[in-house]
């Protein structure tokens, strides 16, 4: 493992250096000490190189990674693993709003809570919350899994397309055009391989699967009020 001191080389250093990486290269774990909460930490990742970060971080932490795994020992500020393309991005704490926003693949995983508008307009990423997630939760979500072993807030699914959310909760409500479904056998074998890839223990059977009820697609004059 090598070990880089963000405190002395800063952001745009540590950065730079991972990103000079090559995919064959040999120094494939790197250990970021000293985060101090700063914001953009090992983001544009491009390689299958695993990076721990031994602190709390700041906004968009692991933004735009594909093919790294990034493991944040604390918690994420606002927007961590922004349009996440592959890989993994871990946070064993809690993350702050917008976690996931945008994400194209990949796995998420938030061990503890998530705020406001996680998974918002989520494009195919797959996200796993140990604990709750708060309102406006995959806003616009188009592709994609999100799982919920805790609760989730206001207006779940907002306006949502076709990723699937599964609850183990209590949702507060739902927001327009989202409506439970009917939880299958395909979607039972599915979320327990996304928790088995979060390394999360819980009981598929105590889930509750919600998506789009498709009357959103186009406009509709007798919905106007749903818009």
């Amino acid at each position: 493992m090598i070990e880089l001191d963000l405190k002395s080389e800063g952001v745009r250093g540590v950065n730079s250096r991972l990103h000079s990486l090559p995919k064959n290269t040999n120094q494939r774990h790197w250990l970021l000490k000293n985060p101090q909460g700063q914001h953009a930490i090992a983001c544009g990742l491009d390689g299958p190189f695993t990076v721990e970060i031994a602190g709390h971080v700041g906004f968009y932490c692991g933004g735009m990674n594909k093919e790294a795994e990034i493991i944040i020992h604390g918690h994420a500020g606002v927007g961590v693993a922004e349009n996440m393309m592959s890989g993994l991005v871990r946070v064993t704490g809690n993350a702050s709003e917008s976690a996931g926003a945008t994400g194209n693949g990949g796995l998420l995983v938030i061990e503890g809570d998530a705020s406001s508008r996680c998974g918002i307009s989520m494009k195919g990423i797959d996200i796993v919350v140990g604990g709750s997630v708060g309102h406006m939760s995959a806003f616009m979500a188009q592709r994609g899994n999100l799982v919920v072993c805790g609760d989730a807030g206001e207006a779940l699914g907002d306006s949502i397309y076709e990723a699937r959310l599964y609850v183990k909760g209590r949702a507060e409500n739902l927001g327009a055009d989202c409506i439970e479904k009917e939880m299958r056998a395909e979607h039972r074998e599915e979320l327990e391989k996304l928790l088995e890839r979060a390394k999360i223990k819980a009981k598929v059977k105590d889930f509750r699967r919600y998506g789009s009820a498709r009357q959103l697609y186009n406009f509709n004059i007798d919905h106007a009020d749903a818009y």
